[in-house]
């Protein structure tokens, strides 16, 4: 049985390349949309399997988009296609239930395997921005409130790293050495038990710091 996509990109060019790479796959094109809003209303009345759902468009950005369908209790498989490669991106999509978050420079196979992991309900690819979070995310328990001591520095940081900031803007920003910005990474990792900035960042999301 073919899986039912939506397209929502709002570049015609991105829309007709995806519909000539997806060509002879088991995947069929359902609708297509061009902004957020028409993304969110045309997922409600044709309800595909899986929304190849893009981050920018001019009314909204994909994952308030994403957040509307949830609210509507469309509950389509959603995989975010996106030029960022951003851990708040990620972090956000994590938090909204997209399924995977790949980038438009992957390749064809990539973005096939990544709408056919969805519908099938497979963790994320391991090439998606996902991939790099999921093991840590299915096999440690959530991390308590009240297991976590952050000094008010290191909570200032964090709220930075989900921003997406490198560490050259987050001194820049809190006036102080790139190096001690570095130490603070450091100990926020290690606090959190994670092992880079995009998970540190989707554990700032869930909790509300960013």
């Amino acid at each position: 049985m073919a899986i039912r996509l939506m397209i929502a990109d709002d570049h015609e060019v991105i829309r007709w390349g995806l519909r000539e790479l997806l060509a002879g796959t088991d995947i069929e094109i359902v609708a297509e949309a061009a902004a957020g809003e028409e993304a969110v209303q045309k997922a409600e009345e044709t309800r595909p399997d899986v929304v190849l759902l893009d981050i920018r468009f001019p009314d909204m950005d994909g994952l308030e988009a994403l957040a509307k369908m949830r609210e509507r209790n469309i509950l389509s498989r959603v995989v975010i296609l996106s030029t960022f490669q951003n851990p708040t991106y990620v972090a956000r999509a994590v938090a909204l239930g997209a399924c995977d978050y790949v980038l438009k420079g992957c390749s064809r196979d990539e973005i096939v395997r990544a709408i056919q992991g969805a519908a099938s309900h497979q963790p994320p690819t391991l090439s998606g921005e996902m991939g790099a979070i999921a093991q840590t995310m299915k096999t440690r328990a959530p991390i308590e409130d009240d297991d976590i001591s952050l000094t008010q520095r290191e909570a200032q940081v964090l709220r930075h790293i989900a921003l997406g900031l490198s560490n050259k803007e987050i001194a820049h920003s809190l006036d102080i050495s790139v190096e001690t910005v570095k130490e603070h990474v450091q100990n926020i990792l290690r606090k959190l038990a994670v092992s880079d900035r995009t998970q540190a960042a989707v554990w700032a999301v869930r909790k509300g710091l960013a």
